[in-house]
């Protein structure tokens, strides 16, 4: 008997001849070529799913959160699926730059970034820095002015939506630690204050409300509110915002019955 399994598991794994298989590989013989433990991805099911999101939405970008796992080989994998890729820290920085991404395709994050990761990622030309704090803002228009690039940057906004997911791992509220809070009025100040940097220019705004969320409630409410933020300050500056990044992570079943977006 072969059993399919499901849930988090790569869709190819299958249970025979009482061995897990991934890919058609067998886990001993994995176990014993590479020793344990050992991280096991399936090449054809990473880029299958990519494909999915592609074309589920064939007019925006679709990024991959390196958090979740990085390696150089899955940044060749995410350059040839055409994907861009999210990083935050320089650790993450310098795999992205091992794997040879493109980096246009490559969006640096993080809330705590030091001046040495910010004048990496500047140097590297990363397609875009999330800034996250009003020091972060200052401190990046100085780089960028004395390299005399003009940098690429979305603003990190807390749009005050409790995600249904775990407390520890919700990001959205008004008491977050990451962005500029929406409802006291941080995050218009900050498109002010990089709108008055020359070195600096404004292209998106960003908001993540948590990790495995399974209800997508939360999402529709932070969509609603960033792109009413977004066109309230295309009308307060006269200029033209035009990406909107609507992070968060969707859940993975862990258990039978659970649900799944």
């Amino acid at each position: 008997m072969t059993l399919v399994i499901e849930n988090g598991w790569p869709r190819t794994t299958t249970w025979a001849g009482e061995q897990l298989h991934i890919g058609g590989v067998g886990v001993r013989e994995l176990a014993a070529e590479f020793g344990t433990p050992a991280y096991v991805l399936d090449e054809d099911d990473f880029l299958a799913r990519c494909a999915e999101w592609r074309r589920a939405l064939p007019d925006g970008e679709v990024h991959y959160g390196g958090k979740a796992f990085l390696c150089p080989e899955v940044v060749r994998w995410l350059d040839a699926a055409g994907l861009c890729l999210d990083v935050c820290t320089g650790g993450e920085l310098a795999v992205a730059v091992a794997g040879g991404m493109d980096p246009a395709r490559v969006v640096f994050h993080g809330n705590n970034k030091s001046p040495a990761e910010l004048l990496r990622a500047v140097s590297w030309r990363v397609g875009c820095v999330v800034v996250d704090s009003f020091a972060e803002i200052e401190r990046l228009a100085a780089l960028t002015a004395e390299a005399g690039v003009r940098q690429n940057v979305m603003i990190r906004v807390t749009p005050g939506v409790e995600a249904h997911t775990h407390e520890f791992i919700a990001t959205g509220g008004d008491d977050s630690k990451f962005g500029f809070s929406l409802r006291a009025g941080l995050a218009a100040e900050a498109v002010r204050r990089v709108l008055a940097e020359p070195s600096l220019e404004l292209t998106g705004l960003h908001s993540h409300i948590g990790s495995q969320i399974t209800d997508l409630a939360g999402f529709t409410l932070a969509a609603h509110r960033m792109a009413a933020f977004l066109r309230a300050m295309e009308d307060e500056h006269g200029v033209t915002i035009p990406k909107l990044d609507l992070g968060g992570g969707l859940g993975i079943v862990y258990r039978p019955g659970d649900p799944l977006p």
